[in-house]
């Protein structure tokens, strides 16, 4: 039986077999083909296959894709390589845009019957791990941490520090904003977006601190009186010393360094003459006694506090309100008349004298060491060092260069001879009956001092020091000739005598022979090494009350030959 179709039926069956060939005739037609009208970025591809679009877009645009990026960072502008920064453009999927701007029946048979293309955005593609590592490198120039508003004073001007904000630039925020930049129609600077940090010092603080203070600080000199003298100091001396500091709530406040004010060489000069040291009174001996020669008499100084509290009020005066005075304070000797039999310094205790062949070095060092230690005042207990009390053997203390024992060979080294002062105050030391803490004797024997009893001294490694364990202060006197240095200790003897009993030389030892150095060589004659030991003995009213022995070991003092 003969089945009829209904007349709809046929009539849409007939519509859809048409629009499928439609369909296939419009794919069929636009597969290889871009519409008339279609460009990229103002580059017309319309009516050229996909090879030759792809050929024009990457000779057309190709340039443009490696065209360094401008950008803005804050006030500052730089570029950036597409390429390190992971931009790809890619013709390609490009023409493939173009080709097929959608898969849609509609859009298929539109193209059928429509030759116009449109405006197609490039494909470009970004690796967004390369580009934080090139916005990385642009973070390290341009990053920056804020900066404060500050005032500093040079050559006798203020100079203000201009504050600047801090900024840091967002890695992930800068990668989005450099997107749309690629390949841009129109190419301008791409902002990037950066965290700014505002200082602590801002303008209005540095520019208050500037107006209220370090303007008027350093428009005059400020002039002092002290003990009747005057004080002038200028503002390239000030400005030295004086300085501007924040406080806890971010003010710039003045500082002056007190200290650095009062050793300054233009300004120590004045207070020298505006002031005077105590002197003491001067001692001497008459036969085993103590004789006051002249009574020692008090002194006035300007301390650095003092100089700092006058000078900071005036300088924000100007004119005549810039001069003040100075508080002195009174200073006394250490001794008087009065105290010298207060502390028991009334009588000999040991004296010894120590001779050396005259050398101009010699005199020298020997003469400045000799120099500061006389004078030496050693209260009940105390530590006496000397090498606290002369310092370092250097050019700027005094001394000279000369011959000294280093690594059992003589050599030249400043401060040579020294240890002739040494020997002289150990033996006083040993005389006066008082306790030795720290000493040290030659490596090897120096003719010329008594064996066992002398002593060397070396800066940093060993000292000599002894305790004042006698009772009494001491008061030690130095002197030196051009052969000779003495030291005497004043004060009050613990026991009658002190003495001296040394054995016979052990465990001798011969020298050898080696070469000299090579620079600065110092021949020296050969001497045995040896062991003695030398003991000192208390006496009270004719009677040993104790005795102590000292144990010293000689090296060998080897020949040194110095060949020319």
């Amino acid at each position: 039986m003969r089945r009829r179709i209904h007349p709809a039926a046929a009539t849409g069956g007939a519509l859809a077999v048409g629009v499928g060939a439609l369909y296939l005739s419009g794919l069929f037609l636009t597969a290889d083909e871009i519409p008339e009208g279609t460009a990229v970025r103002g580059v017309n591809i319309g009516g050229m296959s996909q090879s030759q679009a792809r050929e024009v877009l990457d000779r057309e645009l190709g340039d443009g894709a490696t065209t360094p990026l401008a950008v803005k960072i804050g006030t500052r502008t730089d570029s950036l390589d597409p390429r390190t920064a992971g931009f790809r453009f890619d013709a390609g999927e490009t023409v493939d845009k173009a080709v097929r701007p959608g898969n849609d029946p509609i859009s298929v048979i539109g193209s059928l019957f429509s030759s116009d293309g449109s405006a197609i955005e490039p494909v470009v593609h970004l690796d967004e791990d390369k580009a934080r590592a090139a916005l990385g490198e642009l973070a390290r120039e341009h990053d920056r941490k804020a900066r404060d508003g500050a005032i500093t004073f040079a050559a006798g001007e203020p100079r203000q520090t201009r504050p600047l904000d801090g900024q840091r630039l967002n890695l992930d925020a800068s990668v989005d904003a450099l997107r749309p930049s690629f390949l841009a129609a129109q190419p301008r600077p791409v902002d990037l977006p950066v965290h700014k940090t505002a200082p602590r010092i801002g303008a209005a603080e540095t520019n208050r601190a500037l107006r209220e203070f370090a303007e008027p600080a350093m428009s005059a000199p400020v002039t002092l009186t002290a003990g009747g003298e005057r004080i002038t100091i200028s503002p390239t001396v000030l400005g030295k010393h004086l300085d501007m500091t924040p406080d806890s709530k971010g003010r710039l406040l003045p500082k002056l360094d007190g200290k650095g004010l009062y050793k300054d060489p233009a300004v120590a000069s004045e207070i020298s003459d505006a002031t005077s040291e105590a002197t003491d009174a001067k001692l001497r001996l008459n036969g085993e006694q103590v004789e006051i020669v002249a009574d020692g008499k008090p002194g006035q100084e300007v301390t650095a506090a003092s100089l700092k509290n006058a000078v900071m009020p005036l300088l924000t005066k100007s004119g005549t309100a810039r001069t003040g005075e100075v508080v002195t304070k009174k200073t006394q000797p250490k001794l008087t008349r009065e105290s010298i039999a207060a502390m028991g310094i009334t009588e000999k205790l040991s004296s010894f004298t120590a001779t050396f062949e005259k050398a101009e070095y010699r005199t020298k060092n020997i003469g400045r060491a000799a120099e500061l230690i006389n004078g030496s005042l050693v209260k009940p207990q105390e530590t006496w060092s000397f090498n606290r009390t002369v310092g370092e053997r250097t050019k700027e203390n005094g001394f000279v260069d000369g011959i000294i024992i280093l690594n059992d060979k003589y050599t030249k080294a400043a401060g040579g001879g020294v240890s002739t002062v040494a020997t002289a105050v150990f033996n006083a030391i040993f005389f006066a009956g008082v306790k030795p803490v720290e000493y040290g004797a030659h490596s090897f024997y120096i003719e010329r001092y008594p064996e066992g009893r002398e002593a060397t001294v070396a800066w940093g490694s060993l000292d000599l020091k002894f305790a004042n364990d006698s009772g009494n202060s001491i008061y030690i006197m130095a002197e030196s000739t051009d052969t000779s240095v003495t030291v005497t200790f004043l004060g009050t003897k613990k026991y009658d005598s002190v003495e001296a009993s040394k054995g016979p030389r052990k465990n001798v030892q011969e020298p050898g022979t080696r070469p000299g150095a090579t620079k600065d060589c110092q021949p020296q004659t050969p001497l045995e090494g040896f062991d003695v030991t030398v003991e000192r003995i208390f006496r009270t009213n004719g009677e040993e009350v104790k005795r102590e022995p000292f144990h010293t070991r000689y090296t060998p003092r080897d020949k040194v030959t110095c060949e020319t």
